[in-house]
């Protein structure tokens, strides 16, 4: 779309070349526009600005009513949903059959409310790129995990998390919290995680970063015992291991981390065991389509991702009905002809 002021200027560019003797369309094309639009401009003697901006257009059929924005709204308000994002809304809304617009339209009705900003004391979220070593196609294929630090009761002092995570489904297949950072613990919890999973002697890849505890020798006769192929982090590189970070990070911003610390070993195990059990049963993971892990990791995602379809469909067709049926009775009670639906 060029300007009134560009299409003025190009036209009188135009009109002393050929004043000048140039042929108009060799001066069009070097202005790099058709001699058809070079007419069109300078009908009736004058240089005509584009009336497109200004053109009246009808609203799309399928454009949101106020009442139904102000419902988006309501629902972003309601303490259920006060920190989830719509991308975790509008999934839960349609797991109970409920339907009321798209992901992008929740997203575009906060921004115009001024109600779409970054929260929490987390710094803004970047793209990554997901590491390309093994790929999983079904449960207990690869495992990731790691350790982070627990804060105690007093300053410098911390309990250690360690975490296994199946990186198919993203549930957490093993865990404790320990005191100290040792191979032998995390022997311990890998052997836990095998058994809860009826996983031992099949193809399995534990993936691990290169720290003392990943590679100590009673963790690695442990897998040798248990057939697991060890995988460890390039060195020098520090998103190797993707996984185990971003279950670390969830954990570390959840609204009721204690920032002050726990108080002793037996309270922190108690929050673990929490965020775990929030974690695999409720917790509705972006990475897995917006399922709960332990759905994935049973298999049950199919038919909820089916369903979940099956209402976004029906929610498109019967919005497009109801909106088409409007505009037929208002043709009707006017004394118009109705116009055929295409």
């Amino acid at each position: 779309m060029i300007s009134a002021p560009d299409r003025r200027q190009a036209v009188k560019l135009i009109s002393e070349a050929c004043e000048s003797g140039a042929r108009k369309h060799k001066a069009c094309e070097i202005m790099k526009i058709d001699l058809r639009t070079f007419q069109r401009w300078t009908q009736e003697d004058e240089v005509k600005s584009d009336k497109r901006p200004a053109a009246q257009r009808p609203d799309p059929h399928n454009k949101l009513s106020s009442e139904e924005r102000q419902q988006v709204l309501e629902v972003c308000h309601q303490p259920e949903f006060a920190s989830s994002p719509p991308s975790q809304i509008v999934p839960q809304l349609a797991d109970r059959g409920e339907y009321i617009a798209s992901e992008s339209s929740f997203y575009r009705i906060l921004r115009e409310a001024d109600e779409q900003h970054h929260r929490g004391r987390s710094r803004a979220s970047r793209k990554v790129a997901l590491p390309t070593s093994f790929c999983a196609t079904e449960p207990n294929q690869v495992w990731s995990w790691d350790i982070t630090w627990l804060p105690g009761p007093i300053h410098g002092l911390f309990f250690y998390l360690y975490m296994i995570i199946d990186i198919y489904s993203l549930k957490v297949v093993g865990w404790e919290v320990y005191s100290q950072e040792l191979s032998e613990y995390a022997s311990i919890v890998l052997r836990r995680g095998v058994l809860t999973e009826n996983c031992i002697f099949q193809p399995l890849v534990l993936h691990a970063d290169n720290g003392s505890p990943q590679k100590g020798s009673a963790l690695k006769a442990t897998m040798e015992a248990l057939g697991i192929r060890p995988s460890y982090s390039r060195p020098r590189v520090s998103d190797d291991n993707p996984y185990s970070e971003a279950i670390f990070r969830t954990c570390k911003y959840r609204p009721n981390y204690p920032n002050k610390g726990f108080v002793n070993i037996e309270k922190a195990r108690l929050w673990a065991s929490n965020f775990v059990d929030w974690y695999n049963e409720e917790h509705h993971h972006s990475g897995i389509k917006f399922v709960t892990p332990s759905q994935r990791h049973a298999g049950e995602d199919v038919e909820i991702l089916a369903k979940r379809k099956e209402v976004y469909e029906s929610a498109v067709v019967l919005h497009f009905i109801l909106k088409n049926t409007g505009s037929f009775v208002s043709q009707y009670a006017s004394g118009e002809t109705p116009k055929k639906l295409h």
